[in-house]
């Protein structure tokens, strides 16, 4: 790649991981040394060569491996996350014209067997001294949105845009294990993956069918010390007795908004640790990363030209500009990404209060109560301030009157208990107090229903949808 960027192998080479380094999955593990030296692909990387490859693994192992050595050589890379809904492959194939397929299963399916191409990965390296000197071509990576309905969008970036974030070391310090509880093979994930291998960390990767608490278990055994998820990930994570062993130094949100409930709890929980909050989506690529403990970002971040990632409020929307963003969505009907002055609309909105903005929610998730708008963010950022709460998930009910009515679903600190469909209970008053005294009357939940648990999506993120 004389005239190009450097690929994702060259990187790792130049990064000289330490001999220590390993990546861990739940029942297999590389040596990041070995990386730049041999081959997953069972000596069949000269078949994907030019080619458009759909990465479809069952384990991030396997994906992770496939993803480092294609880079530079396959001409497109296409990640499969776990959870998409088959229907949604044929449309995907045909939008970034599959021609090959990487997978750790031994044969292909019916939908594979269409791109030709079927290529056999895994978790062992074989010995390669050569892979690393065919690369010629710049690899577009291709990632799929994260929405829980629709088909999802094809988004095209860089290695650079990707890993336009990350920074290096530039002097030896404490050993450095990374997690995350997202998948590698969405935008979350994948930023972690490049921050350990190009950082020369460590990094313990998730099972597909591992229970959380023994992921908790395996990942503190294994040393970890910087760690990453979304609110979601880290309050389903405290509900777990595993979750005390963990003793990071570096925790991470990201993927949803960050209350200060959730900040404040994380801090109490891991004293040693810096509890960070960045933001980030698979568009506008990472924008920045808060590190003061409170909810939202400061304001004297917007309207700065001559920043390297720059960032415009309109009409409530944050819109950013960097080298990090994405360059395009595939596909003559995703329409544009960028607006006229290169900037995206993240499609999150914000408010400013003093010297800082705050995440009120997403612009398509507002629900109308009766000609005024509710974000459910907002409500759930003061119900998840009562100390009984964990996590809630507010949304929508039909109303005869108003066209909807707020309500919500809350997973109590301690199991909820008793019959809760006559009167509210202590905890439930509790709530509606709190809400009718921080939010106007249309914005208070009608009803409370303790839960045992709330859903959350293959990406991190709560599921959302009516009552």
């Amino acid at each position: 790649m004389p005239h190009g960027e450097p690929s994702l192998g060259d990187r790792i080479n130049a990064a000289a991981a330490p001999a220590e380094c390993r990546i861990w999955s739940a029942d297999a593990d590389v040596a990041l040394s070995d990386l730049g030296r041999g081959s997953s692909l069972g000596g069949r990387l000269d078949a994907l060569r030019g080619c458009s490859v759909l990465v479809r693994t069952t384990t991030q192992l396997a994906a992770a491996l496939a993803l480092i050595e294609l880079d530079g050589v396959a001409r497109r890379l296409v990640l499969c996350p776990p959870g998409l809904a088959v229907e949604h492959l044929p449309g995907i194939m045909a939008t970034a014209a599959v021609d090959a397929v990487v997978s750790d299963r031994a044969a292909p399916d019916a939908l594979e067997s269409e791109a030709g191409r079927f290529v056999t990965c895994g978790p062992t390296i074989t010995p390669d001294p050569a892979a690393r000197e065919r690369r010629g071509c710049e690899t577009e990576w291709i990632l799929l949105t994260s929405g829980t309905t629709g088909a999802p969008k094809l988004v095209s970036h860089s290695i650079s845009s990707l890993a336009g974030a990350i920074e290096r070391s530039k002097s030896p310090g404490e050993p450095v294990v990374w997690s995350t509880f997202y998948d590698i093979r969405r935008y979350g994930g994948l930023q972690i993956l490049l921050r350990a291998i190009l950082g020369g960390a460590s990094l313990v990767l998730s099972g597909s069918h591992e229970a959380p608490g023994d992921f908790l278990v395996r990942a503190g055994a294994h040393g970890i010390t910087h760690i990453s998820g979304t609110p979601s990930h880290w309050r389903r994570a405290l509900m777990s007795p595993s979750a005390r062993s963990l003793t990071p130094r570096y925790v991470r949100l990201s993927g949803e908004i960050a209350d200060q409930a959730i900040l404040d709890n994380l801090r109490a929980f891991y004293p040693g640790a810096q509890v960070a909050h960045a933001f980030a989506s698979t568009e506008a690529g990472v924008a920045f990363e808060v590190r003061d403990g409170l909810a939202g970002f400061p304001a004297a971040l917007v309207d700065q030209p001559h920043a390297a990632v720059q960032l415009r409020v309109e009409s409530g929307s944050l819109r950013i500009r960097s080298s990090r963003t994405a360059s395009r969505y595939l596909g003559d009907r995703a329409g544009a990404l960028k607006d006229d002055d290169g900037f995206v609309d993240t499609g999150d909105m914000v408010e400013r209060r003093g010297d800082r903005y705050h995440f009120v929610g997403r612009k398509g998730g507002i629900i109308n109560v009766g000609g005024l708008k509710v974000h459910p963010e907002e409500v759930e950022a003061v119900i998840n301030r009562h100390p009984g709460v964990r996590m809630s998930l507010v949304k929508a009910r039909k109303s005869p009157i108003t066209g909807a009515v707020v309500v919500a679903d809350v997973v109590p600190t301690q199991a909820p208990g008793g019959d809760t469909s006559g009167a509210p209970g202590l905890l439930q008053r509790n709530i509606l107090e709190a809400c009718r005294h921080a939010l106007p009357a249309h914005k208070v939940p009608v009803a409370i229903r303790l839960v045992s648990g709330l859903e959350v999506a293959a990406s991190g993120k709560l599921v959302r949808g009516h009552a």
